[in-house]
Protein backbone atom coordinates (compact mmCIF):
# COMPACT_ATOMS: atom_id res chain seq x y z
CA UNK A 1 0.00 0.00 0.00
CA UNK A 2 1.39 3.49 -1.21
CA UNK A 3 2.48 5.73 1.65
CA UNK A 4 0.94 8.82 0.95
CA UNK A 5 2.67 10.93 3.60
CA UNK A 6 5.94 10.04 2.69
CA UNK A 7 4.58 10.50 -1.36
CA UNK A 8 3.44 13.94 -0.68
CA UNK A 9 6.85 14.61 1.22
CA UNK A 10 9.28 13.46 -1.55
CA UNK A 11 6.84 15.35 -4.42
CA UNK A 12 7.50 18.37 -2.04
CA UNK A 13 10.97 17.96 -1.50
CA UNK A 14 11.02 17.79 -5.49
CA UNK A 15 9.57 20.74 -6.51
CA UNK A 16 11.95 22.60 -4.13
CA UNK A 17 15.01 21.24 -5.61
CA UNK A 18 14.14 22.06 -8.97
CA UNK A 19 12.96 25.62 -7.85
CA UNK A 20 16.83 25.66 -6.41
CA UNK A 21 18.17 24.08 -9.90
CA UNK A 22 16.18 26.29 -12.46
CA UNK A 23 19.18 28.78 -12.78
CA UNK A 24 16.76 31.28 -14.38
CA UNK A 25 19.15 33.88 -14.78
CA UNK A 26 16.56 36.65 -16.58
CA UNK A 27 14.87 38.39 -13.10
CA UNK A 28 11.26 38.94 -14.95
CA UNK A 29 11.82 34.86 -15.52
CA UNK A 30 10.43 33.44 -12.65
CA UNK A 31 9.37 29.09 -12.42
CA UNK A 32 6.09 28.22 -10.55
CA UNK A 33 6.37 25.18 -8.01
CA UNK A 34 5.82 22.32 -9.98
CA UNK A 35 2.74 20.85 -9.33
CA UNK A 36 2.17 16.87 -9.46
CA UNK A 37 0.38 14.99 -12.26
CA UNK A 38 -0.61 11.64 -13.36
CA UNK A 39 3.00 11.05 -14.08
CA UNK A 40 5.49 13.23 -12.43
CA UNK A 41 5.28 16.48 -12.31
CA UNK A 42 4.47 19.81 -14.31
CA UNK A 43 5.93 23.19 -14.33
CA UNK A 44 4.89 26.81 -15.27
CA UNK A 45 7.76 29.41 -16.05
CA UNK A 46 6.68 33.36 -16.23
CA UNK A 47 8.78 35.51 -18.31
CA UNK A 48 6.70 38.66 -16.83
CA UNK A 49 7.93 37.74 -13.00
CA UNK A 50 5.48 35.25 -11.95
CA UNK A 51 1.60 34.42 -11.88
CA UNK A 52 -0.29 36.99 -10.56
CA UNK A 53 -3.19 35.96 -9.18
CA UNK A 54 -4.46 39.93 -9.21
CA UNK A 55 -4.59 39.79 -12.93
CA UNK A 56 -7.94 40.04 -14.75
CA UNK A 57 -7.35 36.73 -15.82
CA UNK A 58 -8.16 35.33 -12.24
CA UNK A 59 -10.89 37.91 -11.87
CA UNK A 60 -14.61 37.88 -12.56
CA UNK A 61 -15.03 39.87 -15.29
CA UNK A 62 -18.70 38.78 -16.15
CA UNK A 63 -22.02 38.12 -14.47
CA UNK A 64 -22.02 34.11 -13.36
CA UNK A 65 -18.48 34.24 -11.33
CA UNK A 66 -16.40 32.78 -13.55
CA UNK A 67 -13.08 34.11 -14.44
CA UNK A 68 -10.76 33.30 -17.39
CA UNK A 69 -8.87 30.45 -14.72
CA UNK A 70 -12.40 28.43 -14.35
CA UNK A 71 -11.75 26.89 -17.79
CA UNK A 72 -8.11 27.37 -17.74
CA UNK A 73 -6.38 25.68 -14.25
CA UNK A 74 -2.85 25.95 -13.95
CA UNK A 75 -2.59 22.61 -12.15
CA UNK A 76 -3.92 20.59 -15.08
CA UNK A 77 -1.72 22.81 -17.43
CA UNK A 78 -4.10 25.71 -17.82
CA UNK A 79 -7.06 23.58 -19.08
CA UNK A 80 -9.48 21.44 -17.45
CA UNK A 81 -8.97 17.70 -16.89
CA UNK A 82 -12.12 15.98 -15.65
CA UNK A 83 -10.73 14.53 -11.83
CA UNK A 84 -10.30 18.58 -10.95
CA UNK A 85 -13.53 19.30 -12.38
CA UNK A 86 -15.65 16.56 -10.66
CA UNK A 87 -13.87 17.88 -7.10
CA UNK A 88 -15.16 21.18 -7.77
CA UNK A 89 -18.53 19.80 -7.89
CA UNK A 90 -18.29 17.52 -5.08
CA UNK A 91 -17.19 20.61 -3.11
CA UNK A 92 -19.67 22.60 -3.95
CA UNK A 93 -22.48 20.16 -4.72
CA UNK A 94 -22.20 21.67 -8.48
CA UNK A 95 -22.69 25.09 -8.08
CA UNK A 96 -18.63 26.40 -8.54
CA UNK A 97 -19.02 28.95 -11.51
CA UNK A 98 -17.64 26.41 -14.42
CA UNK A 99 -21.06 25.04 -13.76
CA UNK A 100 -23.44 27.35 -15.36
CA UNK A 101 -26.22 26.43 -17.82
CA UNK A 102 -24.85 28.91 -20.62
CA UNK A 103 -22.15 26.66 -21.76
CA UNK A 104 -21.32 23.87 -19.02
CA UNK A 105 -24.62 21.86 -19.64
CA UNK A 106 -25.66 20.54 -22.08
CA UNK A 107 -28.15 22.79 -23.09
CA UNK A 108 -28.49 26.07 -21.35
CA UNK A 109 -32.80 25.02 -20.61
CA UNK A 110 -31.67 21.45 -18.41
CA UNK A 111 -32.65 21.95 -15.15
CA UNK A 112 -30.33 22.55 -12.43
CA UNK A 113 -32.64 22.68 -9.39
CA UNK A 114 -31.19 20.08 -7.37
CA UNK A 115 -27.23 18.27 -7.33
CA UNK A 116 -29.05 14.99 -9.21
CA UNK A 117 -29.84 17.52 -11.90
CA UNK A 118 -26.82 18.98 -11.93
CA UNK A 119 -25.04 15.54 -12.52
CA UNK A 120 -27.13 15.12 -15.64
CA UNK A 121 -26.94 18.76 -16.78
CA UNK A 122 -22.73 18.89 -16.59
CA UNK A 123 -22.62 15.40 -17.24
CA UNK A 124 -19.92 15.70 -20.79
CA UNK A 125 -18.12 18.14 -18.39
CA UNK A 126 -17.33 16.13 -15.89
CA UNK A 127 -16.82 12.73 -17.69
CA UNK A 128 -14.59 14.55 -20.50
CA UNK A 129 -14.12 18.41 -19.81
CA UNK A 130 -16.54 19.36 -22.44
CA UNK A 131 -17.95 23.12 -23.11
CA UNK A 132 -20.68 23.73 -25.04
CA UNK A 133 -20.10 25.87 -28.36
CA UNK A 134 -22.85 26.97 -30.01
CA UNK A 135 -22.30 28.58 -33.33
CA UNK A 136 -24.46 29.20 -36.35
CA UNK A 137 -24.42 27.77 -39.67
CA UNK A 138 -22.97 30.55 -41.89
CA UNK A 139 -25.03 32.68 -44.49
CA UNK A 140 -23.01 31.89 -47.09
CA UNK A 141 -22.57 28.11 -46.51
CA UNK A 142 -22.57 25.14 -49.36
CA UNK A 143 -23.85 22.32 -47.16
CA UNK A 144 -27.00 22.61 -45.11
CA UNK A 145 -27.49 20.50 -41.62
CA UNK A 146 -30.44 18.41 -42.45
CA UNK A 147 -30.67 15.85 -39.28
CA UNK A 148 -29.53 15.76 -35.75
CA UNK A 149 -29.68 12.47 -33.48
CA UNK A 150 -28.89 13.69 -30.18
CA UNK A 151 -29.42 12.88 -26.08
CA UNK A 152 -29.52 16.79 -25.12
CA UNK A 153 -32.38 19.15 -25.67
CA UNK A 154 -30.20 21.27 -28.17
CA UNK A 155 -31.52 20.22 -31.44
CA UNK A 156 -31.57 23.45 -33.45
CA UNK A 157 -29.95 22.77 -37.26
CA UNK A 158 -29.08 26.64 -37.73
CA UNK A 159 -27.17 26.98 -34.25
CA UNK A 160 -25.60 23.64 -33.68
CA UNK A 161 -24.85 22.66 -30.56
CA UNK A 162 -21.27 21.13 -30.38
CA UNK A 163 -19.04 19.86 -27.59
CA UNK A 164 -15.21 20.49 -27.30
CA UNK A 165 -12.38 20.96 -24.92
CA UNK A 166 -10.48 24.62 -23.65
CA UNK A 167 -7.42 24.62 -24.87
CA UNK A 168 -4.29 25.54 -22.24
CA UNK A 169 -3.86 29.44 -22.26
CA UNK A 170 -0.01 28.81 -21.79
CA UNK A 171 2.52 28.38 -24.64
CA UNK A 172 1.07 30.91 -26.70
CA UNK A 173 4.20 32.11 -28.44
CA UNK A 174 3.97 29.20 -30.28
CA UNK A 175 0.00 29.18 -31.75
CA UNK A 176 -0.69 29.70 -35.44
CA UNK A 177 -4.47 29.58 -34.96
CA UNK A 178 -6.60 30.42 -32.05
CA UNK A 179 -9.48 27.97 -31.33
CA UNK A 180 -10.18 24.48 -32.67
CA UNK A 181 -11.68 25.73 -35.55
CA UNK A 182 -9.33 29.00 -36.08
CA UNK A 183 -12.79 30.95 -35.59
CA UNK A 184 -10.47 33.79 -34.03
CA UNK A 185 -7.82 33.41 -36.23
CA UNK A 186 -9.39 35.49 -39.57
CA UNK A 187 -6.62 35.75 -42.33
CA UNK A 188 -4.31 38.74 -41.70
CA UNK A 189 -4.72 39.31 -37.85
CA UNK A 190 -2.22 39.33 -35.44
CA UNK A 191 -1.40 36.74 -33.11
CA UNK A 192 -2.34 39.38 -30.21
CA UNK A 193 -5.59 40.60 -31.90
CA UNK A 194 -6.36 37.25 -31.94
CA UNK A 195 -6.08 36.56 -28.63
CA UNK A 196 -7.42 39.77 -27.47
CA UNK A 197 -10.70 38.68 -29.26
CA UNK A 198 -10.77 35.56 -27.63
CA UNK A 199 -10.42 37.14 -24.19
CA UNK A 200 -13.24 39.44 -25.21
CA UNK A 201 -15.13 37.22 -26.75
CA UNK A 202 -14.59 34.51 -23.76
CA UNK A 203 -15.86 37.20 -21.37
CA UNK A 204 -18.83 38.45 -23.22
CA UNK A 205 -19.71 34.69 -23.95
CA UNK A 206 -18.62 32.01 -21.08
CA UNK A 207 -18.23 34.44 -18.00
CA UNK A 208 -21.62 36.10 -19.96
CA UNK A 209 -20.67 39.85 -19.33
CA UNK A 210 -22.29 42.51 -18.92
CA UNK A 211 -23.49 44.28 -22.78
CA UNK A 212 -23.56 47.84 -20.50
CA UNK A 213 -19.96 47.37 -18.88
CA UNK A 214 -18.24 45.49 -21.58
CA UNK A 215 -14.89 44.68 -20.40
CA UNK A 216 -12.23 47.75 -21.08
CA UNK A 217 -9.42 47.31 -23.73
CA UNK A 218 -6.58 47.64 -20.96
CA UNK A 219 -8.66 44.83 -19.18
CA UNK A 220 -8.25 42.61 -22.39
CA UNK A 221 -4.88 43.93 -23.04
CA UNK A 222 -3.76 42.47 -19.34
CA UNK A 223 -5.33 39.37 -19.66
CA UNK A 224 -3.41 39.28 -22.69
CA UNK A 225 0.08 40.02 -21.80
CA UNK A 226 -0.51 37.37 -18.85
CA UNK A 227 -1.61 34.62 -20.98
CA UNK A 228 1.80 34.99 -23.18
CA UNK A 229 3.98 35.45 -20.63
CA UNK A 230 3.44 31.66 -19.55
CA UNK A 231 5.08 28.70 -20.68
CA UNK A 232 4.80 25.07 -19.33
CA UNK A 233 5.95 21.84 -19.53
CA UNK A 234 6.51 18.01 -17.49
CA UNK A 235 9.32 19.27 -15.79
CA UNK A 236 9.76 15.88 -13.77
CA UNK A 237 9.29 12.03 -14.52
CA UNK A 238 8.61 9.58 -11.71
CA UNK A 239 10.59 6.82 -13.26
CA UNK A 240 13.51 9.24 -15.25
CA UNK A 241 14.05 11.93 -12.61
CA UNK A 242 14.17 15.73 -13.78
CA UNK A 243 13.75 16.51 -17.17
CA UNK A 244 17.26 18.12 -17.64
CA UNK A 245 19.04 16.00 -16.66
CA UNK A 246 22.22 13.85 -18.39
CA UNK A 247 22.21 16.29 -21.13
CA UNK A 248 18.27 16.10 -21.74
CA UNK A 249 16.22 19.55 -22.36
CA UNK A 250 13.55 18.74 -20.92
CA UNK A 251 10.56 21.21 -18.96
CA UNK A 252 9.19 25.20 -19.77
CA UNK A 253 12.62 26.71 -19.20
CA UNK A 254 14.02 25.90 -22.71
CA UNK A 255 10.77 26.65 -23.94
CA UNK A 256 10.99 30.45 -23.26
CA UNK A 257 14.27 30.55 -25.99
CA UNK A 258 13.05 28.27 -28.49
CA UNK A 259 13.17 29.94 -31.85
CA UNK A 260 9.99 29.92 -33.49
CA UNK A 261 8.23 31.87 -36.79
CA UNK A 262 4.95 30.77 -38.42
CA UNK A 263 5.77 28.30 -41.15
CA UNK A 264 9.07 27.37 -39.71
CA UNK A 265 9.77 23.18 -40.46
CA UNK A 266 6.88 23.26 -42.84
CA UNK A 267 5.33 20.63 -45.47
CA UNK A 268 6.39 22.19 -48.85
CA UNK A 269 3.97 23.02 -51.96
CA UNK A 270 5.69 19.68 -53.54
CA UNK A 271 4.53 17.63 -50.62
CA UNK A 272 7.70 17.43 -49.41
CA UNK A 273 7.58 16.48 -45.19
CA UNK A 274 9.76 18.75 -42.94
CA UNK A 275 12.71 18.41 -41.35
CA UNK A 276 11.03 15.26 -39.15
CA UNK A 277 13.54 15.98 -36.09
CA UNK A 278 11.33 18.07 -34.41
CA UNK A 279 11.79 16.86 -30.64
CA UNK A 280 15.18 16.85 -29.52
CA UNK A 281 14.73 16.67 -25.96
CA UNK A 282 15.76 13.84 -25.04
CA UNK A 283 18.61 12.38 -27.50
CA UNK A 284 21.19 12.57 -25.00
CA UNK A 285 19.51 9.57 -22.88
CA UNK A 286 19.91 7.22 -25.90
CA UNK A 287 22.21 5.52 -24.65
CA UNK A 288 21.31 5.80 -21.18
CA UNK A 289 21.55 2.85 -18.45
CA UNK A 290 18.24 4.30 -17.06
CA UNK A 291 15.89 1.76 -18.45
CA UNK A 292 13.03 4.85 -18.29
CA UNK A 293 15.23 7.67 -19.28
CA UNK A 294 15.98 5.21 -22.68
CA UNK A 295 12.76 4.37 -23.22
CA UNK A 296 11.71 8.02 -23.22
CA UNK A 297 14.28 8.61 -26.24
CA UNK A 298 13.52 5.84 -28.21
CA UNK A 299 9.45 7.00 -27.81
CA UNK A 300 11.20 10.72 -29.03
CA UNK A 301 12.87 8.44 -32.23
CA UNK A 302 9.29 7.13 -32.96
CA UNK A 303 7.74 10.15 -33.22
CA UNK A 304 10.40 11.32 -35.11
CA UNK A 305 11.07 8.78 -37.59
CA UNK A 306 8.87 6.00 -37.56
CA UNK A 307 7.48 6.15 -41.62
CA UNK A 308 3.86 6.96 -41.73
CA UNK A 309 2.02 6.70 -45.03
CA UNK A 310 -0.82 8.96 -44.45
CA UNK A 311 -3.89 9.42 -46.54
CA UNK A 312 -7.12 9.94 -46.58
CA UNK A 313 -6.73 12.96 -44.45
CA UNK A 314 -8.57 16.31 -45.56
CA UNK A 315 -6.57 19.36 -45.76
CA UNK A 316 -3.40 17.25 -46.48
CA UNK A 317 -3.47 14.43 -49.09
CA UNK A 318 -6.46 16.46 -51.10
CA UNK A 319 -4.12 20.05 -50.80
CA UNK A 320 -1.31 18.07 -52.06
CA UNK A 321 -2.81 16.57 -54.64
CA UNK A 322 -1.33 13.43 -53.33
CA UNK A 323 -3.73 10.21 -52.14
CA UNK A 324 -0.59 9.26 -49.94
CA UNK A 325 2.27 11.46 -48.10
CA UNK A 326 5.32 9.32 -46.91
CA UNK A 327 5.51 11.19 -43.59
CA UNK A 328 6.17 10.92 -40.08
CA UNK A 329 4.36 12.15 -36.81
CA UNK A 330 6.00 15.32 -37.25
CA UNK A 331 5.05 15.97 -40.67
CA UNK A 332 1.81 18.13 -39.32
CA UNK A 333 3.33 18.25 -35.86
CA UNK A 334 6.08 20.03 -37.15
CA UNK A 335 7.17 22.94 -34.90
CA UNK A 336 10.61 22.65 -33.46
CA UNK A 337 10.08 21.13 -29.64
CA UNK A 338 6.65 22.13 -29.56
CA UNK A 339 4.83 20.17 -31.56
CA UNK A 340 1.52 22.02 -33.39
CA UNK A 341 1.69 22.91 -36.38
CA UNK A 342 3.78 25.80 -38.17
CA UNK A 343 0.86 27.47 -40.57
CA UNK A 344 -2.93 27.58 -39.63
CA UNK A 345 -3.35 24.07 -41.34
CA UNK A 346 -6.54 22.56 -40.30
CA UNK A 347 -6.70 18.84 -41.13
CA UNK A 348 -9.38 16.20 -40.71
CA UNK A 349 -7.95 12.75 -39.49
CA UNK A 350 -11.23 11.26 -38.56
CA UNK A 351 -11.70 12.04 -34.63
CA UNK A 352 -15.46 13.73 -35.09
CA UNK A 353 -16.90 10.30 -37.63
CA UNK A 354 -19.90 8.79 -37.35
CA UNK A 355 -18.01 5.36 -36.88
CA UNK A 356 -16.47 7.25 -33.79
CA UNK A 357 -19.11 8.96 -32.26
CA UNK A 358 -19.99 7.45 -28.44
CA UNK A 359 -23.54 7.78 -27.47
CA UNK A 360 -22.62 11.34 -25.76
CA UNK A 361 -22.40 13.02 -28.31
CA UNK A 362 -24.69 14.27 -30.83
CA UNK A 363 -24.36 13.57 -34.44
CA UNK A 364 -25.17 16.00 -37.53
CA UNK A 365 -26.54 14.97 -40.75
CA UNK A 366 -24.81 17.67 -43.67
CA UNK A 367 -25.94 17.34 -46.91
CA UNK A 368 -23.64 19.38 -49.04
CA UNK A 369 -24.58 21.17 -52.26
CA UNK A 370 -21.95 18.79 -54.47
CA UNK A 371 -24.51 15.82 -53.44
CA UNK A 372 -22.13 14.45 -50.66
CA UNK A 373 -24.02 13.56 -47.22
CA UNK A 374 -22.19 13.40 -44.45
CA UNK A 375 -22.35 12.36 -40.80
CA UNK A 376 -20.09 14.07 -38.37
CA UNK A 377 -19.88 14.74 -34.25
CA UNK A 378 -18.62 18.33 -35.09
CA UNK A 379 -18.23 20.14 -38.01
CA UNK A 380 -14.95 21.96 -37.10
CA UNK A 381 -13.61 24.35 -39.45
CA UNK A 382 -16.89 24.44 -41.88
CA UNK A 383 -19.04 26.45 -38.95
CA UNK A 384 -16.48 28.90 -39.31
CA UNK A 385 -15.91 28.83 -43.31
CA UNK A 386 -18.89 27.31 -44.80
CA UNK A 387 -16.96 24.77 -46.96
CA UNK A 388 -18.24 21.58 -47.12
CA UNK A 389 -14.96 20.05 -47.21
CA UNK A 390 -13.62 21.91 -44.04
CA UNK A 391 -15.96 19.64 -42.08
CA UNK A 392 -14.21 17.63 -39.29
CA UNK A 393 -11.20 19.97 -39.62
CA UNK A 394 -9.42 20.86 -36.96
CA UNK A 395 -5.94 22.25 -35.39
CA UNK A 396 -3.40 20.46 -34.18
CA UNK A 397 -2.65 21.69 -30.81
CA UNK A 398 0.72 22.07 -28.61
CA UNK A 399 1.89 18.66 -27.65
CA UNK A 400 3.19 20.38 -24.19
CA UNK A 401 2.18 19.74 -20.28
CA UNK A 402 0.05 16.52 -21.88
CA UNK A 403 0.09 14.12 -18.92
CA UNK A 404 -1.31 16.85 -17.07
CA UNK A 405 -4.39 17.67 -19.55
CA UNK A 406 -6.45 14.32 -20.04
CA UNK A 407 -8.73 13.87 -21.75
CA UNK A 408 -7.78 14.48 -25.60
CA UNK A 409 -8.45 15.35 -29.15
CA UNK A 410 -11.29 18.46 -29.13
CA UNK A 411 -13.91 16.22 -27.70
CA UNK A 412 -11.75 13.84 -25.43
CA UNK A 413 -12.67 10.77 -27.26
CA UNK A 414 -9.26 9.73 -25.87
CA UNK A 415 -9.31 8.88 -22.45
CA UNK A 416 -5.50 8.73 -22.26
CA UNK A 417 -2.14 8.58 -23.89
CA UNK A 418 -2.22 4.98 -24.63
CA UNK A 419 -5.75 5.90 -26.58
CA UNK A 420 -3.93 8.74 -28.53
CA UNK A 421 -1.16 6.38 -29.61
CA UNK A 422 -3.93 3.28 -30.27
CA UNK A 423 -5.51 5.96 -32.59
CA UNK A 424 -2.99 6.58 -34.63
CA UNK A 425 -1.74 3.22 -34.68
CA UNK A 426 -4.90 1.94 -36.18
CA UNK A 427 -5.72 5.34 -38.40
CA UNK A 428 -2.67 4.96 -40.11
CA UNK A 429 -2.39 1.33 -40.04
CA UNK A 430 1.53 1.56 -38.05
CA UNK A 431 2.26 -2.14 -36.68
CA UNK A 432 3.59 -0.32 -33.63
CA UNK A 433 4.33 -2.89 -31.52
CA UNK A 434 3.90 -3.26 -27.63
CA UNK A 435 7.36 -2.25 -26.74
CA UNK A 436 7.12 0.87 -29.05
CA UNK A 437 3.60 2.25 -28.15
CA UNK A 438 5.00 1.99 -24.46
CA UNK A 439 8.14 3.78 -25.50
CA UNK A 440 6.03 6.48 -27.45
CA UNK A 441 3.43 6.67 -24.30
CA UNK A 442 6.84 7.10 -22.07
CA UNK A 443 8.12 10.41 -24.20
CA UNK A 444 4.55 11.75 -24.86
CA UNK A 445 4.70 11.80 -20.88
CA UNK A 446 7.35 13.68 -20.55
CA UNK A 447 6.14 16.97 -22.57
Amino acid sequence: MMNYRFAAAAITAAACGLLLSAGVSDPTTVAEAPIPDATGLVQTVSTAGGVDTNNPFFLSEGTNGRTCASCHVQATGWGISPPEVALRFLRTAGTDPIFRPVDGATCPSDDVSTVWARLRAYQLLLTKGLIRIELDVPANADFQVTAVDTPYACKDLNHISIYRRPLPATNLRFLTTVMWDGRESPAGRSLHDNLFSQSFDAIEGHAQGDPANPPSAATINSIVAFESSLYTAQVRDFRAGTLDHAGAQGGPLPLVAQPFAVGVNNLDANGQPPDPDVFTNYAAWTHSTVARRAAIARGEAIFNRRPITITGVNGLNDALGLPAVAGTCTTCHNTPNVGNHSVAGPLNIGIADASRRTPDLPLYTVSCNNGETVQTTDLGRALVSGKCSDIGKFKGPILRGLAARAPYFHNGSAATLADVVDFYNTRFNLGLSAQEKSDLIAFLETL
